[in-house]
């Protein structure tokens, strides 16, 4: 009966959304990943001013990637928190957060570097095919954007949604201009909420591709 009442009032508030929202330029697929975030939000601004971008290979490739039970690197355990570990453990996927890692926390002390930063930079075998996503951290997205642009890992998608005042908004557009296949946003707002909505919403579309 819980969950009956949860999906009601999930289904409800989507049903809300879509009217305050009415007509709008995004994809049935892309649609599904803002309405998420929206969701998990409750801020409109995501499909208006700070609208979600997409690479157009982005869901295409990250619903691939997760198929094969990529790697999900995370930028905050804040992202870990709101992943739905169903989806998780029915493909496979390892998510891996360094943030708090002893190791990261005495390499970032030694390169006078942010934890995020240094995280990423350990991380890079760990992104090959994988998915990273950023959505507390802009030193990490920036870290993972000069890493791929040297070479040093090659990840299938990078949501960057990083949330703040200080680069998080040029970090952003770093990732929108560049050739990185990406989900991001316009403007100062994202967060933790943001980046795991997203992934949440691939996961929708993926199930719904395999059922079709």
């Amino acid at each position: 009966m819980i969950t009956q009442k949860g999906q009601s009032i999930e289904d409800k508030s989507m049903e809300i959304i879509e009217s305050e929202i009415g007509i709008h330029p995004y994809s049935l697929d892309e649609w599904t990943i803002v309405k998420r975030v929206i969701h998990s939000t409750a801020d409109f601004d995501f499909a208006r001013d700070n609208k979600i971008i997409f690479h157009k290979q982005a869901i295409e490739d990250g619903t691939a990637a997760l198929k094969k039970g990529c790697n999900i690197i995370v930028d905050v355990n804040g992202v870990v928190g709101l992943l739905n570990k169903d989806n998780l453990s029915k493909f496979g996927n390892n998510v891996i957060c360094g943030i708090s890692d002893s190791v990261v926390v005495e390499e970032a002390k030694r390169l006078n570097k942010t934890r995020a930063q240094t995280a990423m930079q350990m991380a890079a075998k760990d992104m090959d095919g994988g998915i990273v996503a950023i959505g507390n951290a802009p030193t990490a997205l920036q870290e993972v954007i000069q890493m791929i642009q040297e070479g040093l890992t090659k990840p299938a998608l990078v949501i960057g949604i990083p949330v703040g005042f200080v680069c998080a908004e040029e970090s952003k557009e770093k990732l929108r201009l560049s050739n990185i296949v990406h989900i991001t946003n316009l403007g100062r707002k994202g967060g933790s909420p943001c980046a795991s909505a997203v992934l949440n919403a691939l996961y929708i579309i993926l199930k719904q591709k395999l059922s079709s």
